[in-house]
């Protein structure tokens, strides 16, 4: 496996903060407008405090793409969750080497992940859903939490179409689950067939496993291709049933199963202070 260095970066003063009239109003402006036109906006509002939030699926890769076109300093992050498919390594060091670019990693704690290891093993994901919940908080929620801390405004790679969860998305909104800075949707209103045209006629680099049958790639041990005229996210934690096809980074889920044990895991008591 590709080894990623893990990024360090000071948190700057923030400066470029919007209230959530501001936001409503951008997000109405923008909400006919192309991606492009909401990056070219993003990028001109929020300079360098602006991040593209790249898990290297084809909507984010497309997103780097069309910002890279407007911005050649346009700054790239990615959560290593130390489970991805070999395939996206291999296509972040291609982007790195295709756009010049600085992708920052962020990965998780690892006395946290030893810890949870030890207490569930390797493949906790598959025993409980509960579980996998769990294991998605350490190795996504928790490090996109610290990333996000060095930014005023974030590009997702969100579409309305992908999921229940996501159709009424904006393509501006505050995120209050970082801390009140701006999250982005470009691509909100575009649907899969659209994101692949552009990467077709831009000639953008995807991940290989899409050639392999995948539609939506997370963690290796998590995702499998799925079959013709299958639900994108069909192959994603497949073997649960009535579960939510999430996990916590782009919404906040609570079921009452797993948080008491992040929080012994995080040294927390019950009252979320440090035992």
């Amino acid at each position: 496996m590709a080894a990623v260095a893990r990024v360090q970066i000071e948190q700057p003063e923030l400066s470029f903060i919007m209230d959530e009239l501001e936001a409503g109003e951008a997000a109405v402006e923008l909400d006919d407008k192309e991606p492009q036109e909401v990056l070219a906006w993003a990028i001109d509002r929020f300079g360098q405090e602006l991040a593209i939030c790249c898990s290297f699926q084809a909507d984010g890769c497309a997103l780097i793409d069309m910002a890279h076109k407007i911005d050649p300093n346009i700054r790239v992050f990615t959560i290593d969750t130390g489970r991805m498919p070999q395939e996206t390594y291999d296509l972040i060091d291609k982007y790195r080497q295709r756009y010049g670019i600085k992708v920052e990693v962020f990965m998780p704690d690892t006395s946290v992940v030893q810890q949870m290891v030890t207490r569930h093993g390797n493949n906790l994901f598959y025993n409980d859903v509960n579980l996998r919940l769990l294991c998605c908080q350490v190795r996504k929620v928790l490090p996109l939490r610290r990333a996000l801390m060095n930014y005023g405004a974030w590009v997702t790679g969100l579409r309305r179409d992908q999921w229940a969860t996501r159709s009424n998305i904006r393509k501006v909104e505050i995120d209050h689950d970082h801390g009140g800075i701006v999250k982005l949707a470009p691509l909100a209103d575009w649907t899969e067939g659209e994101v692949w045209d552009y990467i077709r006629a831009n000639n953008v680099p995807y991940n290989a496993l899409y050639d392999k049958g995948y539609k939506s790639i997370g963690c290796a041990p998590c995702t499998r291709a799925v079959g013709e005229g299958q639900d994108a996210r069909a192959g994603r934690w497949w073997w649960e049933t009535g579960a939510p096809k999430e996990c916590g980074m782009h919404c906040a889920i609570e079921t009452g199963g797993f948080e008491h044990e992040l929080a012994a895991l995080l040294g927390h008591d019950d009252g979320g202070h440090k035992s």
